[in-house]
């Protein structure tokens, strides 16, 4: 396990303390101060020699449980629950948790629905009885991963992976300086280092050496994450600063998140992020693509359980801003924690709370464009294993990545191997936008607009431009979901329109087109087409003016008015239905009533003219006798008004 992993709060599962016969006063004080491994020695040298009980049995357990032992967690565990205890429901879970790494998944689930039933407000216990069929899930998400060792392990623990320059950075309880060794009671190892290994064309790792002797101090570091151009660090240590080491009101050295920057080929200016507390930790620091959010894990105030993802902004002055909680779609009263941002805003993290095969998975899930998550998926085998799998990292260019696991066959307690994706995961409906812009009377396609996605409370996801061939694209977007698209151009009007995703995986392709403010017109033009007027309606067999007829022609008129040298000729046109003579007259009355309209409006009579072409000028097949769609008919039912003069 993690070796300078939050240290949580130790609950007991018994319900009633109880008087264990036999009790060594040195294992209880080394459990409560977190030795767990001189805890483990002595409880196991009285075990041996018979002596037992209920609370022996359960913090031996709960020390193995905590040191990522879970193999012999289940053991304790098991005998613990053979006294038939009365626990509280947490027992359970780490119970349910313990078996998983055995692989008794029957046995697991039983005790995840006795969990449930103690305690099915908990997260944990909803997650579990939403996704019964979870072994399923994960089995169909395998597959996805080759895995192997990444060659640089070591007898001791290696875990903890970060990308630097052309190199990986890692935190390993080793020892290369040659002085005395201090030693972590918690672990029974050497307090964890930065060191840097060169990456081979395989992915493999080369020989370690220390990073830096002014970021390793005589306690733990590890979990690095750089900045693009390698200049600033942010990395977990111990409460420990320019020789001060800070504690907690048990005198416990937690763990906080530091920067440095660097100076030449030194770092420098190490100081504490100002949202760290002596009285609660945080660690495992992640950055977004853009590097404007910092990730992390913490059991600060506001945490659902023993470790919370948060996520905080980093102003542009390099000051912070309030630590979020990610919220319950992620974290759960578990453990959540070794965040990785990925540059297609997908999140990757470790956690025992959501299903999974045993100990910590690694999960994934991709952020929606409100900021909220979509479903959380474990990425399955090989990558996931019954034992603690976590603090994955990986690079989309190459498909190859580093995780840290402790499971069987490593070299020490935690080891490092490498990964490469052989295809992405699957996620439940995913779907893209992307689209054109046109103008609406040239059809010709316009560069340089500004379109704009808006949610359905006009709330502003993200902005782009049309390049030169028109086009736009706003990745990926939600499905089943309804937004608003604004495109902004000079010399067009702005518009928007209403556009709704499907609830399958696709594509939504969106034609967008925008009407010049300012339209240059001359002898011959069209004012019909200049304002997308295609028809001036007209009830069945008659030649008043609607009130939706009078909308368009009031853009006629208004041209006119702004125009008063403009002269038109007003034709109105019919389909071939109904007889020649018939069609001609009712042309001829609707164009006469077109144009009276007008000149009731303010327009002199002498510059308008009025002509009815009935069915004579189709602009299509569709003469008599030809079937048509009605389409193709109301193609040929037009009003023009052509510009005859502009003196």
């Amino acid at each position: 396990m993690k070796k300078n992993y939050i240290l949580i709060i130790l609950f007991s599962c018994l319900v009633l303390q109880l008087s264990a016969q036999n009790k060594d006063d040195k294992a209880d004080k080394d459990y409560n101060r977190y030795a767990y491994i001189d805890a483990i020695k002595t409880y196991e040298r009285m075990y041996e020699k018979g002596y037992k009980s209920q609370d022996m049995l359960l913090k031996l357990a709960n020390a193995y449980y905590f040191n990522g032992d879970l193999e012999n967690a289940a053991k304790y565990y098991k005998e613990f629950f053979a006294t038939n205890p009365v626990v509280t429901p947490e027992c359970y879970y780490r119970f349910a948790q313990s078996l998983k790494s055995i692989k008794e998944y029957a046995k697991a689930d039983e005790m995840m629905v006795r969990f449930n039933k103690e305690n099915g407000n908990d997260n944990r216990a909803k997650l579990a009885l939403s996704q019964k069929d979870y072994l399923a899930v994960i089995k169909k998400n395998s597959g996805r991963y080759e895995i192997a060792d990444a060659g640089v392990n070591s007898q001791y623990s290696d875990y903890g992976t970060a990308y630097y320059n052309d190199k990986i950075v890692f935190a390993t309880a080793r020892d290369t300086s040659g002085f005395v060794k201090r030693m972590d009671p918690w672990t029974g190892e050497g307090f964890t280092n930065l060191y840097e290994s060169s990456v081979n064309a395989d992915g493999s790792l080369g020989l370690a050496k220390q990073l830096s002797r002014k970021l390793n101090s005589k306690f733990h570091e590890s979990t690095p994450v750089f900045t693009k151009d390698g200049k600033t660090v942010y990395f977990t240590r111990n409460n420990y600063v320019d020789g001060k080491r800070g504690k907690d009101e048990k005198e416990t050295t937690l763990l906080k998140i530091y920067k440095a920057e660097l100076d030449g080929d030194k770092w420098k200016n190490i100081t504490a992020l100002p949202f760290n507390s002596d009285n609660y930790s945080a660690a495992h620091p992640a950055l977004s693509n853009d590097e404007k959010t910092l990730y992390f894990a913490s059991d600060m105030p506001g945490t659902l359980g023993q470790s919370d993802i948060f996520k905080v902004a980093i102003n542009e002055d390099g000051s912070f801003g309030t630590p979020e909680n990610l919220g319950n779609s992620i974290n759960t009263e578990g453990r959540e924690t070794f965040p990785f941002v990925t540059e297609k805003n997908e999140l990757y993290f470790a956690s025992d709370g959501h299903p999974g095969l045993g100990g910590l998975d690694v999960f994934v899930v991709k952020a929606k464009q409100d900021g909220s998550f979509k479903e959380v998926l474990n990425v399955g085998e090989p990558l996931n294993s019954s034992k603690d799998d976590f603090g994955l990292v990986i690079d989309f260019k190459t498909k190859m990545g580093y995780v840290t696991s402790n499971r069987d066959g490593g070299a020490g307690g935690d080891d490092i191997y490498k990964i490469k994706e052989l295809k992405p995961i699957e996620y439940p409906c995913e779907q893209s936008m992307n689209g054109t812009v046109t103008d609406l009377e040239t059809k010709e396609v316009v560069a340089g607009a500004k379109v704009s996605l808006h949610d359905s409370s006009f709330k502003v996801l993200k902005t782009v431009s049309s390049n030169q061939e028109g086009k736009f694209d706003f990745g990926e977007v939600d499905c089943d979901t309804k937004y608003y698209i604004k495109t902004e151009k000079t010399e067009y009007n702005t518009d928007e329109i209403t556009v709704s995703t499907a609830d399958n995986t696709g594509k939504t392709v969106v034609p967008i087109s925008i009407e010049k403010t300012l339209k240059k017109v001359t002898v011959g033009d069209d004012l019909a087409k200049a304002f997308g007027i295609k028809i001036i309606y007209f009830d069945l067999n008659k030649s008043d003016i609607r009130t939706d007829a009078a909308l368009e022609l009031s853009k006629i008129l208004d041209v006119m008015m702004q125009n008063p040298t403009i002269k038109i000729d007003i034709r109105s046109h019919t389909d071939s239905r109904q007889t020649d003579a018939y069609n001609k007259k009712l042309s001829e009355n609707r164009a006469e009533s077109t144009k009276n309209w007008l000149i009731q409006n303010g327009i002199d009579k002498s510059r308008l003219t009025a002509k009815g072409y009935g069915e004579s000028q189709l602009v299509n097949r569709c003469a008599d006798g030809v079937e048509c769609t009605e389409e193709e008919h109301q193609a040929n039912r037009r009003s023009e008004f052509v510009i005859v003069s502009m003196k």
